[in-house]
């Protein structure tokens, strides 16, 4: 479904060198990433932004199969990057004893809801640096186009099935969440 923008497998010791240095410098208010060989600095997202985050957390804290644990702005290593993904989702007690970035390995989902500035790496890069990674589910609220699509299936750095839903009607997560997703109320 979605294309990888690169075949870059890592990055360069130089390059997440000054990832680590200018994360450890911005101040307050502003969050770094690593996204296919390129430091994204950007804002902190507005208050619309983490109602979604927070409603979609509530939701499967509520109503997942599974004892599973929802993180806001959780740094992961991803082939190539470090992602921040507005929620990740993966058993709980699974970050336990780790950093500020640890490795993707067991993840369940993550999530991502557009702003200004992020729709096009939410929307090309994200996605295959997720399924690169072998996350399970990429959930992307995407607020532009007031619709929400689910990736799934990640083989060799793409998702094979996509799901897409406008604003509104409820959206089927698999196993181990086995709920559908009320988006009703995402502005």
């Amino acid at each position: 479904m979605s294309t990888p923008p690169s075949t870059r497998a890592d990055v360069s010791d130089d390059v997440l060198a000054t990832f680590h240095d200018i994360d450890g410098r911005l101040p307050e208010g502003f969050r770094t990433q690593l996204i296919d060989g390129e430091i994204v600095v950007s804002h902190l997202p507005d208050g619309e932004h983490e109602t979604i985050v927070s409603q979609v957390m509530r939701q499967v804290y509520r109503q997942a199969a599974g004892d599973l644990y929802c993180s806001g702005h959780r740094g992961l290593v991803i082939p190539g990057g470090r992602y921040v993904p507005d929620c990740t989702v993966a058993p709980a007690g699974h970050f336990r004893g780790r950093g500020s970035w640890a490795p993707a390995d067991g993840v369940a989902m993550v999530v991502e809801v557009t702003s200004s500035g992020t729709t096009d790496r939410d929307r090309l890069q994200k996605p295959c640096g997720y399924a690169a990674a072998g996350i399970p589910l990429y959930l992307l609220v995407d607020r532009l186009r007031r619709e929400v699509l689910l990736y799934a299936k990640p083989c060799e750095g793409t998702y094979h099935a996509q799901l897409r839903e406008p604003y509104g009607k409820g959206i089927d997560l698999p196993a181990p969440f086995s709920f559908t997703l009320d988006t009703t109320d995402f502005c």
